[in-house]
């Protein structure tokens, strides 16, 4: 009976953990999934942004639509500031901020509309081309124009 024991405890004390090699195997591989993952998590975040910023650059140019039609206004005056919007026609002035922590604009007239809502996008700043691009509401005339 004494010897059945002595086998169980070193059965314990023989194995203890993981082998350094083990670690090393595990390790690698969660490297190469996280190289291979992480790229296209990160396209997609910011394709995420883009798609959030134009659907609440829709949200508030319907809501100067409502506004327009409830104060019987046929027409923006180009000093038209968005922040009449709140908190009627939006909840907080934080919705007027877009995914980058800045506020959305608006152009009276815009291009080919009577106005424009956008966001400068990820570069903060007017123009730019692709993550950076400007974003308007809706479809924008210039690429519409182009197809």
């Amino acid at each position: 009976m004494r010897n059945t024991k002595i086998n169980r405890n070193n059965r314990r004390i023989v194995r203890r953990g993981f082998s350094l090699i083990e670690v090393i195997v595990a390790v690698t591989i969660i490297a190469i999934f996280a190289a291979l993952v992480a790229p296209n998590l990160l396209g997609r975040l910011t394709s995420a942004k883009q798609d959030q910023a134009q659907i609440k650059a829709s949200q508030i140019a319907q809501c100067v639509k409502i506004y327009l039609t409830e104060t019987r206004d046929s027409s923006l005056g180009s000093d038209f500031d968005l922040t009449v919007l709140v908190p009627k026609y939006l909840e907080t002035s934080d919705d007027l901020m877009d995914p980058w922590g800045m506020p959305y604009q608006i152009a009276v007239p815009g291009n080919g509309r009577e106005f424009d809502v956008y966001s400068y996008g990820a570069d903060k700043a007017p123009g730019g081309t692709g993550d950076g691009a400007d974003i308007f509401h809706g479809k924008d005339p210039k690429k519409a124009q182009q197809s």
